[in-house]
C-alpha cells in the first residue's frame, strides 16, 4: 500500500478550500499553518494544526502554498531549502526574477515544484488545445479570452506591490492559456481602468499579445460589483475554423468547486470533477513517479514574465517586449489531453 503523502498547507484563505478536498481525496494527511483561520479550516476538514513553521516542517513531505502573492517566493524557498516538494498557488511569485530564483533552487535541491495554474485542467481548455494541435482550426490567427468576477474582498488584492492586481492575479490564467494554446509571446500592450475606492473597486484590463507565429491574442479581465457572477470564455480563430466556449451560456461542461466566501471571486459551478482535484492528483502522481506534470516551474516563470510585461506596458503606455525564455512546447500529450471534436 502506498504511504499517504504528508502535506503542509501554508495559508487558510478562500483558495485553501479548493486545494484541501483534492489532497483528502488522495488520502493525504494535511497539517495547516496560517496566521489566521487555521483552526477553523482544520475543524471543517479534520486537519491537524501547526502553530509555527518550525512545527510544520518536520512532519510533511509536500508544502502547498495558498498565501498572498508577495509571500510565495519566501515560503517556497524556505520549503525547498528543507527538501520539501512545493505546490504554489499562482502566480509562482510576484516577480519573474523571484519566480526564476524559486525554480533554480528547486532544480539545485532536486525537489519538485508545481505552480498551480488550474485552468490547464479545465476540460474546455484541454479540448481546445487538443483540437488546435490536431489542426482543427488551421493556422491560429486571432485568440480572445475573457474572465470576469466580483472584485475580491481582501484589500491586499488591490495593492499592486503585494498582488500585481488583476493582471497578475486573475488574468495570469488566460495569459498562460494564450501561450499554452498559441505559442511564445514576443510583445505585450496593455491598458487598465479602475473606478471606485481603495477597497473592492471596479477594475478592467485589456492585454494584447503579439505571438512569434504572428497570432494575436486579446485577453480581457474584469473585477466588478459583488453581484457580478464568475464567468470565462474564449474564441479561438484560425484560417479554417473557430473554437468557442462561454461558461455563462454553455451547460455541456460544468466543474464542481468547494463553496467559497460570498462575492463570486472564484468559480462556483456544478457537474464534473473539480479541476482543482485533477490538478492536485496530477501533482501527486508526478511526485510519486518522478514524471512530468502538466505544468512546471518554467511555465510559472513564463506566465509571471508576461504578466510583468503587461504591468510595465500599463505604466508606460507603450508595447513591451517579452524576454525569451525558450520555446513553449505546443505538442499534444495524449496522456494528459482528452481532446474532443
Amino acid at each position: 500500500m502506498t504511504t499517504p503523502l504528508r502535506v503542509g498547507l501554508i495559508g487558510a484563505g478562500a483558495i485553501s478550500h479548493a486545494h484541501v478536498p483534492g489532497w483528502l481525496a488522495l488520502g493525504a494527511r494535511i497539517t495547516v499553518y496560517s496566521q489566521a483561520g487555521s483552526h477553523e479550516l482544520a475543524a471543517r476538514y479534520g486537519l491537524e494544526v501547526a502553530e509555527s513553521l518550525d512545527e510544520l516542517w518536520p512532519g510533511v513531505d509536500v508544502i502547498d502554498i495558498v498565501t498572498p502573492t508577495s509571500t510565495h517566493a519566501e515560503f517556497a524557498l524556505a520549503a525547498i531549502g528543507r527538501g520539501k516538494h512545493v505546490v504554489c498557488e499562482k502566480p509562482l511569485a510576484r516577480t519573474a526574477a523571484d519566480s526564476a530564483a524559486v525554480v533554480e533552487a528547486a532544480e539545485r535541491t532536486g525537489v519538485r515544484l508545481f505552480p498551480a495554474h488550474v485552468v490547464r485542467y479545465f476540460p474546455e481548455f484541454l479540448a481546445a488545445r487538443g483540437a488546435i494541435a490536431a489542426g482543427r482550426i488551421g493556422r491560429p490567427a486571432v485568440f480572445r479570452f475573457r474572465r470576469q468576477s466580483a472584485a475580491p474582498q481582501a484589500a491586499w488584492f488591490f495593492d499592486d506591490a503585494v498582488s500585481g492586481g488583476i493582471v497578475m492575479d486573475q488574468m495570469i490564467h488566460d495569459l498562460d492559456q494564450a501561450e499554452w494554446l498559441g505559442g511564445p509571446v514576443r510583445r505585450v500592450f496593455a491598458r487598465l481602468q479602475r473606478r471606485g475606492g481603495a477597497v473592492a473597486p471596479v477594475v478592467a484590463a485589456q492585454v494584447v499579445l503579439d505571438h512569434e507565429s504572428g497570432l494575436i491574442s486579446h485577453v480581457h479581465g474584469t473585477w466588478g460589483s459583488p453581484a457580478l457572477p464568475f464567468s470565462y470564455s474564449f474564441d479561438l480563430a484560425g484560417d479554417t475554423g473557430v473554437l468557442r466556449f462561454d461558461s455563462a451560456r454553455d451547460d455541456t461542461v460544468r466543474a464542481v468547486f468547494p463553496p467559497v466566501e460570498p462575492g463570486g471571486y472564484l468559480p462556483e459551478t456544478s457537474g464534473a470533477e473539480s479541476p482543482y482535484s485533477v490538478e492536485i492528483a496530477d501533482f501527486a502522481r508526478a511526485i510519486r513517479s518522478g514524471g512530468p506534470a502538466r505544468v512546471d516551474g518554467a511555465d510559472g516563470v513564463r506566465a509571471v514574465r508576461i504578466a510583468e510585461a503587461a504591468l510595465e506596458s500599463i505604466e508606460r503606455g507603450l508595447p513591451v517586449e517579452v524576454q525569451p525564455t525558450g520555446e513553449v512546447d505546443a505538442s499534444t500529450d495524449d496522456t494528459l489531453i482528452g481532446a474532443r471534436a
